[in-house]
């Protein structure tokens, strides 16, 4: 008896590029690069690509969070060694990283006008008065005086008051900036007043009357600026390039008085700007560190990816800082466990300097003396630049706002 052999089913037809007509061995096709996927599918199919394509919200962030938080240097050195794929994109990590660790900081604090015009630092979940005392009328009180006794019992209680308030929101970004700037008007303000007192004695003539310190107007050459009359005018710039620095003026000497009336204004202009800042100063940082490892031969990019993973690490640290302190608030009524959160964080801010020099050790692998020297002078051209950046991002939120 025979048999006849069962016909086999045709082979499933080959999947082609739509695009180019080439075979198909992926998900992209290997000759024009065109994905098998596009816009024409089911909408959560295109949601849940995005919040992976975006996000990465997979087992890459575990891979990568742990090593960038507590293994210096480890990230590059993977990356280095061309194991890419298995963590997140350095410029990925850095622009997500920085963003959500400065709207936390935004979140983290409010300015607040006490009575008299003064201004409070408030962190949520502090106890009692949930803020710390800074000043914000001393520089208009110093008008009133009429003595330089008054002058200087005045300005050192103020000074002392922006002390208080620098040691009270450490590790808080941006306040620092603020703090300065009050510190400088208030001296300003108490050698200007000084010297009117003084030309009154010489003179015999009546102390000049006081001048509204609320009405926010911009002077030069002690002189209030006016576009027509006492504009501010730099030679080289032309008259095209004055016409637009006026203008500035004037935009920020308008935002001035609603500065005043909420402080919170500019410091969320500020701490908004801060990402974009540490984003044009990071290739200049991958210059100090081309300039400083130059016999090292490494490539630019190299260097740029050591910064990139730095400052993700800068900004993971930041989130973790604030997310300590406001756990310690919240906690105050447990007195144990918000001594030991303060505790974690006073380390985490310790271990933010030593991370960084163990990483430049690790990736760069000189020896000690000369990694504390150039981590040393990296440091200070490196504050230098920050502080360069912070004034300009400072301006520009008051211009901008």
């Amino acid at each position: 008896m025979t048999t006849e052999a069962i016909p086999s089913p045709d082979p499933a037809p080959a999947r082609r590029c739509q695009n180019c007509g080439e075979a198909l061995l992926g998900e992209h096709c290997y000759a024009c690069g065109q994905p098998t996927k596009g816009l024409v599918r089911h909408f959560s199919s295109i949601v849940g690509d995005f919040m992976d394509s975006v996000f990465e919200l997979d087992s890459r962030i575990l891979r990568t969070l742990g090593p960038l938080l507590f293994k210096p240097g480890y990230l590059s050195d993977e990356y280095f060694a061309g194991r890419r794929v298995r963590y997140v994109s350095p410029v990925r990590l850095f622009v997500f990283l920085s963003l959500f660790a400065f709207f936390a900081a935004q979140l983290s604090f409010d300015i607040d006008n006490g009575d008299g015009g003064a201004i409070q630092v408030v962190t949520p979940g502090e106890p009692g008065t949930d803020g710390v005392e800074a000043t914000g009328a001393g520089g208009m009180r110093l008008l009133e005086a009429s003595t330089v006794a008054d002058v200087e019992r005045i300005r050192d209680a103020a000074l002392a008051e922006i002390t208080a308030a620098r040691e009270e929101s450490k590790g808080v970004p941006g306040v620092s900036i603020g703090l300065d700037v009050a510190e400088k008007a208030i001296r300003n303000d108490a050698e200007r007043r000084i010297a009117e007192i003084e030309e009154s004695q010489r003179t015999g003539k009546p102390l000049a009357v006081e001048r509204d310190r609320q009405d926010g107007r911009i002077s030069f050459n002690g002189t209030p600026w006016d576009p027509e009359s006492n504009p501010a005018r730099i030679e080289w710039l032309g008259e095209g390039g004055n016409a637009r620095l006026n203008a500035y003026i004037g935009r920020a000497q308008g935002n001035i008085k609603r500065i005043q009336d909420d402080p919170n204004l500019l410091k969320d202009a500020f701490l908004s700007t801060v990402p974009t800042t540490l984003f044009v100063l990071l290739p200049l940082f991958a210059v100090l560190l081309k300039v400083a490892y130059a016999f090292k031969r490494r490539l630019y990019m190299e260097h740029l990816i050591v910064a990139l993973h730095s400052h993700s690490f800068l900004c993971a640290g930041l989130l973790l800082v604030l997310f300590l302190d406001a756990l310690a608030g919240w906690t105050s009524g447990l007195g144990w466990l918000s001594a030991g959160l303060r505790v974690a964080e006073v380390l985490l801010l310790c271990w933010m300097p030593l991370y960084l020099l163990l990483m430049q050790k690790r990736v760069y692998r000189q020896g000690w003396i000369m990694t504390l020297l150039k981590y040393c002078v990296l440091g200070t051209c490196y504050l230098v630049l920050i502080s360069i950046g912070a004034t300009a991002s400072l301006l520009a939120s008051l211009v901008n706002m």
